[in-house]
């Protein structure tokens, strides 16, 4: 997705001469296409993120759209008092870019590990938090979102060239996206781990069971009214994140169901313990947490079981 959004954004800066990026010293393979084309409006902050965050803020108040980009641990934890201070608390056009959500860097360690972004943006009221599920949607995300006047936080991820089936680029900010209909279960995935959810859903397929896949790819707003209509449709719902289940897609989807009162067992599946002391692949670490696309058929089958037998 990274590929998708460095190139989207040289497009709308050669519409638009307030548009500048910040990097976080990274991006390196990924960025060089703004930072060759643009040269007066990139900047190279260093490891320093708080700093970055600062002059981003200083920047937006000046009347420019600065992006400000770097890993999702340091792009969105280690800079938040600033980002809550200054673009969120002065209504400012920053934009927060998280590369690499859940584990993506995960031979990089714990520290590395994209988990718990998206909760602590959603807390705030006052920025609009996108996270696309594929190269194509980050794309459009970007397209229909880059000149809104408030602060936004845009998590996504390094590959672009996984492409979800039947999304074909579609996004819209507080809707959600489906891209598979059936009506045993319904699966609502949040983000890059959208490519083993649909994996998940194939393999059940296999089996007889079909299964509804929607995507939320926004928060503040985030998709209520789509999700009521959706929610009510099913006994058992599984959201999956590359993410702790607390806060993100799956508080959402609970939410819903108690406020609106649904008859709807809703099953969360991403991390609920501090990641592994060990490094190793994304695949690796996704299997381990239960969210790789055999664990989750494994997970939905024993789920829809013990529905059967109540």
């Amino acid at each position: 997705m990274r590929g998708a959004f460095a190139k989207t954004l040289v497009e709308l800066a050669a519409q638009d001469d307030r548009i500048m990026l910040l990097t976080g010293d990274l991006g390196f393979m990924a960025l060089e296409i703004f930072s060759e084309r643009f040269p007066s409006r990139f900047v190279n902050m260093g490891v320093a993120e708080q700093n970055m965050m600062g002059v981003a803020t200083g920047l937006a108040e000046a009347g420019f759209i600065p992006f400000a980009y770097s890993i999702v641990t340091f792009a969105s934890l280690r800079p938040y008092e600033f980002i809550r201070n200054g673009p969120i608390f002065h209504h400012l056009p920053v934009r927060v870019v998280g590369v690499g959500g859940g584990m993506e860097y995960g031979n990089a360690g714990p520290t590395h590990h994209g988990l718990e972004d998206v909760s602590v943006m959603r807390t705030q009221p006052g920025i609009t938090v996108i996270a696309p599920a594929d190269a194509d949607q980050t794309a459009s995300a970007l397209r229909q979102t880059w000149h809104l006047p408030g602060p936004i936080y845009y998590r996504i991820g390094k590959n672009d060239k996984v492409i979800i089936p039947n999304l074909d680029g579609r996004f819209e900010l507080g809707r959600l996206q489906i891209v598979r209909e059936g009506g045993d279960l319904l699966l609502v995935a949040m983000g890059g781990i959208t490519n083993e959810v649909v994996a998940a859903a194939d393999t059940l397929a296999k089996q007889g069971i079909q299964a509804t896949v929607a995507i939320v790819s926004s928060f503040n707003p985030a998709p209520v009214d789509d999700l009521i209509r959706l929610l009510g449709r099913f006994p058992l719902t599984l959201t999956v994140e590359a993410h702790y289940i607390t806060g993100g897609v799956g508080s959402l989807v609970s939410e819903v169901v108690a406020e609106q009162a649904l008859g709807c067992r809703v099953v969360r599946c991403g991390l609920t313990t501090p990641p592994l002391a060990v490094s190793g692949s994304q695949s690796y670490l996704q299997h381990q947490y239960g969210i790789s696309a055999s664990a989750l058929v494994e997970t939905a089958l024993r789920e829809l079981q013990g529905i059967k037998t109540q």
